[in-house]
Parts: C-alpha cells; structure tokens; sequence
C-alpha cells in the first residue's frame, strides 16, 4: 500500500531559478569581402588578356636563312679558249660544252666575272670566277697560242710571273715553291707548282694541247686559304684539257 500511495501522491511543483542563466550568445564569423580591383583596372586587364589570345606568336629566328649557302655543291666550267677575235659567242645553236678545250670545277656559290675583249688579248686570260665574301678568292685560266711543248718547268712559271703582278709578288716574298709534274692516264703533261706567299697561296696548273698552253690558277689570301684549303686543292685538281667534239 505504501508503494502504491507513493505512485499516486503528486509530484512536487518544478521550481525555475529567479535568476536564469544568461544565453550562451552564438559567434558569429564576419567574412571579410574578397578585395577586388577597381572597375577600369579590371576591365584593362581583361582587355590585355584577349589581345594575347588573339595576337599570333612570333616564330623563333630561322638559323638557316642566315646561314650561307652550301658550299660543298660545285658545277663544271667549259672554256672554249676562244681568241680575242672571236670573243662574245659561237655562232648559231653551237653548244659550249661541245666546243670547249678545258673544264674546272666551280664552288656553286661563286661568281663569275667577264673578261673583256681588250684582257683576253692582252695577257690570254679567258675565264675567271670569285668568292662573292672575299674576292680575291678567285679561280681562273689564261691560255696562250703557239706552244707544241712545255719548256722546263722552272721556266714556264717565270715566264708566266712575266704577265701577272700578282704572282710575281707571291714568288718573291714565297717561303716555299714547290714545282712537280705530272703526266696523267693519256700521256698528257702537267707541271703543278704551290706557292706559298707572305700573304697568299696559289696553286697552278699548267699544260699544252692544241698548240696551245694553258695555265689554270687558284689563289687566296693566307686567311681565307686556311678556312677554304680542302676546296681550293679540289679545284686545282679538277683542270684539265679536253676535246668533246671528237677531233684531236
């Protein structure tokens, strides 16, 4: 009974306090504004950045337009010998390849120079081609009518100083002449001879053929002979007489 009157008796009043705790007062973060440009400075780099995507990218420099062009390729000069009285053409469709007495080979960026009538009947030079970068870098052949055979080979370059100042300036300040010959496959002679001046070097090659004798020269500064040495001795080497049109 006494559980029971305990069940049912009334539960004392609940009691608030006359002093109420305060509200715990919420924190609130306060985010600071993103910091943002000015109107026209934005608006100037929107700008920019269109123009560098509409603007086309500068292609790198091109090494290989400035550089030279290939001097390894070469092509081949048919001299005709022709004298001064004939000078300026063959007549009709004659080929000058058909009528040609020598070739030499021709680095394929020189320049040829022409001969005038007046040299060519003066002191027999017919042909001549130089180095547009040096122009005393220079190939070219002088002929002369007359000659069956070569006289001694010390005389023959004497004799060929006689009309060119140049080599004669080479031979007497010359540290070194060297002077060989030759005789090739057919039974043709050459004398070869390699002057080595105080300021230039020459390489010469001369023969006769066709009663006539001719003296092809390669010569260049001591400069431009160190750099250029393997071409020069290759156009040397390419001279020689020839006969395409099946005469003798």
């Amino acid at each position: 009974m006494t559980i029971l009157a305990s069940l049912l008796s009334p539960s004392p009043p609940l009691t608030t306090s006359p002093h109420p705790a305060p509200a715990q007062s919420a924190a609130v973060r306060l985010l600071a504004p993103s910091a943002r440009p000015p109107f026209p400075a934005t608006l100037a780099a929107t700008a920019a950045a269109g123009l560098l995507l509409l603007s086309p990218l500068t292609p790198p420099p091109s090494h290989a337009a400035a550089a030279d062009p290939d001097p390894s390729s070469f092509k081949v000069y048919y001299g005709t010998a022709a004298s001064a009285a004939n000078y300026g053409g063959y007549g009709g469709n004659a080929s000058k390849k058909d009528a040609a007495e020598y070739v030499y080979d021709v680095p394929g960026t020189w320049k040829e120079r022409l001969v005038s009538k007046v040299e060519k009947g003066t002191n027999g030079t017919d042909s001549e081609f130089y180095n547009p970068r040096k122009r005393s870098e220079r190939e070219y052949l002088t002929f002369l009518s007359g000659f069956r055979a070569l006289a001694p080979i010390g005389a023959v370059l004497d004799n060929l100083a006689l009309s060119d100042v140049g080599l004669q300036d080479q031979i007497s300040t010359a540290d070194e002449v060297r002077s060989t010959e030759e005789r090739k496959e057919d039974g043709q002679v050459y004398y070869e001879y390699e002057v080595a001046g105080a300021g230039a070097h020459s390489l010469i090659s001369v023969t006769c053929a066709r009663n006539k004798l001719y003296a092809h020269f390669v010569t260049a500064p001591n400069p431009e002979w160190g750099r250029d040495e393997e071409v020069l001795r290759r156009l040397h080497q390419s001279f020689k007489t020839v006969d395409f049109s099946g005469t003798s």
